[in-house]
């Protein structure tokens, strides 16, 4: 299938100017500055995009694609996610985690989901394991999983800092860190430690103890909700600064907000302010997590579910609400998770990646087109394709 993309805006993410984008199958084949469409040949799917800007499509590192949750209780099980859910919110590539729960919700269940929506027409891949050490693995162990598994591409949420946590040593951690590293070295894939940080007083004291005491480098860790309070969020300046990845969750409630919580909008800006490179910031919406609350005693109040279309809505906020340019703001949810995750076929508009493309409104930068794996999903914000049971 051949498609032609004419007259858009284009940020690879960064600005390329008014170009045409020629999709072959589900790579991008060609960018020119015009592309003729020949007559008396195969058909050709043309998407006119004037005025618009034409943007790879987002990768959510962090989703809970099987459902989470369960802090009050069977009945708080979180649902799993449906495809539609992330195309309309332009994401087309994401990473499914397990949470606190490593019991009910399992590591098979976990890949079966994110094959489901590879047929369904997005790219899925997992991490394996949970919040809780010691990882329980598909095979025998880490190194194995990550190796032997093409979907899987690292380890975790791995709880620190939290009272759901399995309350690691640093021994326990640095040992599951050097079996996500081995493992990624010999399969080419990143091999990355997605880190769940709750709000206790540790915050990134036990990262920063590994990255100090033993040759695991700090790219190895890729540390999440680092915006869940303002003491954590300074503790994530810092060690973005020595040179770490930090990840700041768009999924958020009143509450949260209330209580410090900083807005991922605000906390870009805040942290680039501060000299924080850009390739160290990335969002990701913890979508389908449960969003618990607790009081002081530890007691479970209430919970909210995680929202995928969180993700880029953070971004939009940050371009017209913190005058962030949208060059920078969507390499957090496109370019950036890319580096991280070592996908190199995602994240950028570029001949021979994948034909993964949003296209948005220039006024509003609402979402408009959705196009994954070369295929189109959403045009002009109409749903064309559906998950097997929605």
């Amino acid at each position: 299938m051949l498609t032609i993309i004419q007259n858009g805006e284009v940020f690879s993410p960064s600005y390329l100017g008014k170009k045409d984008i020629l999709l072959v199958g589900d790579k991008i084949g060609c960018i020119r500055d015009s592309i003729d469409v020949p007559t008396n040949f195969v058909d050709i799917n043309v998407i006119d995009a004037s005025d618009k800007y034409v943007v790879p499509g987002f990768l959510d590192a962090h989703v809970h694609i099987i459902g989470g949750g369960g802090e009050g209780g069977f009945h708080t099980r979180t649902p799993e996610l449906n495809l539609t859910d992330a195309t309309t919110a332009g994401i087309t590539t994401l990473v499914g985690v397990l949470g606190t729960d490593g019991t009910t919700r399992t590591m098979e269940s976990l890949l079966a989901k994110s094959r489901a929506l590879e047929e369904e027409g997005i790219t899925c891949y997992i991490h394996t394991g949970s919040y809780h050490i010691p990882i329980k693995t598909l095979t025998s162990r880490i190194q194995d999983d990550i190796i032997l598994i093409d979907k899987i591409i690292g380890v975790g949420e791995v709880a620190i800092a939290d009272h759901r946590s399995s309350q690691p040593t640093l021994d326990e951690l640095v040992k599951v860190a050097a079996a996500a590293r081995n493992g990624g070295i010999l399969s080419g894939k990143a091999g990355v430690i997605e880190i769940h940080v709750g709000d206790g007083d540790e915050k990134l004291t036990l990262l920063e103890q590994i990255i100090d005491q033993t040759e695991l480098p700090i790219r190895q860790f890729h540390p999440t909700h680092i915006n869940r309070n303002e003491e954590l969020f300074q503790a994530g300046i810092r060690y973005a600064k020595r040179g770490g990845y930090v990840d700041l969750t768009t999924s958020t409630i009143p509450q949260f907000l209330a209580e410090g919580e900083v807005k991922c909008s605000k906390g870009l800006r805040l942290m680039l302010e501060q000299g924080v490179p850009i390739g160290c910031i990335t969002f990701s919406s913890d979508g389908q997590a449960s969003l618990p609350a607790f009081n002081k005693e530890g007691e479970f109040t209430g919970l909210q579910v995680g929202k995928v279309a969180s993700l880029y809505e953070a971004v939009r906020e940050a371009v017209l609400e913190e005058n962030i340019s949208m060059e920078t703001a969507l390499q957090v949810i496109t370019s950036n998770p890319a580096q991280v995750l070592r996908l190199t076929q995602k994240g950028q508009i570029q001949e021979g990646k994948d034909g993964d493309i949003v296209l948005l409104d220039k006024q509003s930068l609402h979402i408009q087109t959705v196009i994954a794996k070369g295929n189109v999903m959403v045009e002009n914000q109409s749903i064309l394709v559906k998950g097997t049971f929605e």
